[in-house]
């Protein structure tokens, strides 16, 4: 029991003697803090004092710059205001000069004024002088003319007309020569280098209506038992078979050109196949068309790709390829077509002008014979729906129509056109006409020169490309000729459809006969 006193004494004296140690610890570091403190404060006011001195030196050298550069604006401020005074001195100077001369300009003008005012009030009685002289003048010479005004002017104008006539004449014909002779030369060569350019391989081709036999006997096969092959034939083409008695040979009839050789494909491969029965001929018949259609299409881009046009509608090809098995005159449509597309092409590009659109415009200008036979109209206006349908450009849709004149050509594509469409037609063989239009075209061009007055006898001579007029001289004078060249000519361009050109050929003579006894 005393042992545990004892110790619990001893726990107690540590406890309490290091509760003592603490507290002087604590006490100890409490006066070192003050100290440290203290001292901190001291330097704390020192950085202060020397802060605040070092501030005010740099305050009073602030100022100084300030002064210093207050100092130096204000001098240059100075300078440019002496500057400027100067330039607006300078400136009024020269704008008190200027007045100055303006004073003296308007004293001037004042001046000139007044003696204008003068010199027209001078010319003005000067003018009524004149006037009264002239006057005065024009009664003595009516009294010693014995006219009045008006008889004076009548006489002298008919006096002058007559005059002028013969000078006009003249003028006329000089300037109608000389225009004649640059465009014609201007002309000749455009259209020269173009026909030399297009050295077309052909003009002219004939429609194939005859289909050869191996012999005879074939006749009586194509005909078939009681006609039912040849009325199968005639039925499903649509052309009719003349069978006569030409040797070996059948000749195909039928206006519409495709079907015509369809049926000639087609009775063709009857005749090489041998096997001629009406099942037989719808079969072949079928695949000749397929053959011929092929043909048309291939015909068509064959003269696209020829002709070098681009973006054609696709239609529009086949029905150039439908050309292919057209003719006019004689003349193969598709052939003339690409041969007027070249044409053009050439001259479009002398002139200047974009070949690319009259080679497409001369190439389509003929498209509608390829439906003429199916829709009514001309072929003019055929083809011009047909291109207006599929989308061609106006040039060309205006170049189709104005092609033959149903038009005014009022594009200088479609007067291209329309000198390769004459030139295609007028090559030598291009195209064959019968005698009797031929002789009724020379009579109608011979009337025509014939109906004006003064004529004594016409010629239409070189195919009708020129014509040759005897004037009777007592009637047309010389200067009358001019003018009636030019109305012949007016005449036979609005009544006469003709390719190319005609040359109005007029010849006056006058004879004085008489005889020595």
């Amino acid at each position: 029991m005393q042992l545990w006193l004892a110790i619990l004494l001893i726990v107690v004296a540590a406890i309490i003697s290091g509760a003592v140690c603490f507290f002087m610890g604590i006490e100890h570091r409490k006066k070192i803090a003050e100290a440290e403190i203290g001292s901190a404060e001291t330097e704390a006011r020192r950085i202060v004092d020397e802060a605040v001195k070092e501030a005010e030196a740099k305050q009073k050298e602030y100022v100084l710059e300030g002064k210093d550069e207050v100092h130096r604006f204000r001098t240059e401020t100075e300078k440019d205001l002496n500057a400027r005074r100067k330039e607006v001195q300078r400136q009024e100077r020269r704008v008190q000069q200027k007045e100055e001369t303006l004073d003296r300009k308007m004293d001037n003008l004042e001046k000139k004024e007044d003696n204008v005012s003068k010199k027209l009030k001078q010319a003005e009685e000067k003018l009524a002088e004149a006037e009264s002289i002239k006057k005065s003048q024009f009664d003595v010479l009516e009294k010693i003319s014995g006219f009045t005004k008006e008889q004076a002017k009548d006489y002298l104008l008919k006096n002058l007309d007559g005059e002028l006539t013969h000078e006009k004449a003249i003028r006329i014909m000089d300037f109608e020569q000389q225009l004649h002779e640059e465009s014609e030369k201007r002309a000749r060569n455009i259209i020269s280098l173009a026909i030399q350019r297009c050295a077309a391989d052909h003009v002219a081709e004939a429609a194939v209506s005859v289909v050869p036999l191996p012999n005879d006997e074939m006749k009586g096969r194509i005909i078939g038992r009681e006609g039912r092959n040849i009325r199968a034939i005639e039925t499903l083409t649509g052309v009719d078979l003349i069978i006569d008695d030409t040797p070996e040979a059948i000749t195909l009839s039928c206006f519409e050109p495709v079907r015509r050789e369809i049926a000639r494909v087609a009775l063709e491969k009857l005749i090489t196949d041998g096997r001629i029965h009406p099942a037989r001929i719808e079969e072949m018949v079928d695949k000749a068309r397929r053959e011929v259609e092929a043909i048309m299409k291939a015909e068509g881009e064959r003269a696209v790709l020829e002709v070098g046009v681009n973006g054609i509608h696709h239609e529009l090809v086949k029905l150039l390829g439908r050309l292919r098995y057209r003719t006019s005159f004689g003349q193969n449509v598709l052939e003339h077509s690409i041969e007027v597309a070249l044409l053009s092409g050439m001259i479009a590009s002398e002139l200047g002008m974009d070949p690319t659109l009259a080679k497409r415009a001369g190439l389509l200008h003929d498209i509608g014979k390829a439906l003429d036979h199916e829709i009514e109209g001309s072929h003019v206006e055929i083809g011009v729906d047909v291109a207006r349908k599929y989308k061609e450009s106006e040039q060309v849709i205006h170049a189709i129509h104005a092609h033959h004149g149903d038009v005014e050509a009022k594009t200088v594509v479609a007067c291209i056109v329309q000198a390769a469409d004459a030139i295609s037609a007028a090559r030598p063989g291009a195209r064959r006409e019968n005698l009797e239009n031929y002789i009724k075209r020379l009579q109608k061009l011979e009337e025509v020169a014939s109906s004006f007055e003064g004529v004594e006898s016409c010629y239409a001579i070189q195919a009708g490309r020129e014509i040759r007029i005897m004037v009777k001289p007592e009637v047309v004078n010389d200067e009358r000729m001019i003018p009636l060249a030019r109305d012949i000519c007016k005449k036979i361009e609005t009544d006469l459809e003709y390719p190319g050109q005609v040359k109005v050929n007029i010849i006056r003579e006058s004879r004085a006969i008489d005889y020595a006894r």
